[in-house]
């Protein structure tokens, strides 16, 4: 199989990139990697490479945005190849699917519907997923109907939050919700003390109550109309950059960070704080 060299005014590069996908799935010229894989062991790589593209739209590095979006592209393509090669749908076929459903979801832009602003449109939005769910012989009824459960875990509370919202069964505001955070952590504080105290039992509600403690914290990003997912991103490497900086001050001084006791670390956690403001 040839694979047309790369132009820099290809009218056509998804082509390009549909025919190196074929060819390294050629099961006598391809690659020995490529050829073994399959939709579940590519999976995990399609979920790494969507964080990739957030990571760079958090640093605002479009040169990398542009790279990570090609290698989501390829995740794509990876998963149409496989499908294709299974007699089960095509590349066209992914492409026809979306354009489809975006215009079918999108009846202001595309028909003579009338939607008022973004609230009334994501209510007309869920309606006609309802619709769709219905016509796929889909019965089930609830409101939380339709979440997915590949989701990331703190992804999916934040949709079920919403779902549930709704229909009205929400917090009246944000006081509540920190009120029911303070609590979630005094369960939590007394199932530690429960284990301390050699409860067999308590290691399983201790789980049960920091998942509840994890849900509470959804909900409260939620309200705050925060990504609970971007915040925890930017916290991690807020601590890598501070770890980071504790290692170089303890190089700097002749020591190894893990030769120190816990007070002399967090004075240098002190310091790479305050130099980081």
């Amino acid at each position: 199989m040839a694979v047309r060299p790369p132009t820099m005014t290809d009218p056509h590069p998804i082509e390009r990139l549909l025919e190196i996908m074929a060819r390294l799935r050629d099961r006598e010229r391809g690659c020995p990697w490529d050829i073994e894989q399959t939709f579940a062991t590519i999976a995990p790589y399609t979920i790494e490479e969507a964080y990739e593209v957030a990571d760079a739209i958090d640093r605002g590095d479009l040169a990398a945005l542009k790279d990570e979006l090609g290698d989501l592209l390829l995740q794509v393509v990876f998963h149409a190849q496989m499908a294709r090669e299974q007699g089960a749908f095509a590349f066209a076929d992914v492409v026809a699917a979306i354009c489809d459903k975006m215009v079918r979801r999108h009846p202001h832009v595309f028909g003579d519907a009338d939607i008022a602003d973004a609230e009334a449109q994501t209510a007309a939005w869920e309606e006609t997923k309802r619709r769709e769910r219905e016509a796929a012989g889909e019965n089930d009824g609830s409101a939380l109907a339709g979440i997915s459960r590949g989701l990331p875990e703190w992804m999916r509370a934040i949709k079920l939050q919403k779902r549930a919202a709704r229909v009205g069964f929400d917090w009246p505001g944000v006081q509540p919700v920190i009120a029911k955070l303070h609590e979630e952590i005094e369960e939590v504080r007394a199932e530690f003390a429960a284990k301390a105290a050699g409860d067999a039992q308590a290691q399983a509600r201790l789980e049960d109550e920091i998942g509840d403690l994890l849900f509470v914290c959804a909900n409260l990003a939620r309200h705050a109309g925060v990504d609970p997912g971007a915040a925890l991103r930017r916290a991690n490497l807020k601590f890598e950059h501070r770890f980071r900086a504790m290692e170089a001050l303890a190089q700097a001084e002749g020591r190894a960070l893990a030769e120190l006791d816990l007070d002399a670390q967090e004075a240098l956690w002190d310091r790479a704080k305050a130099a980081g403001r």
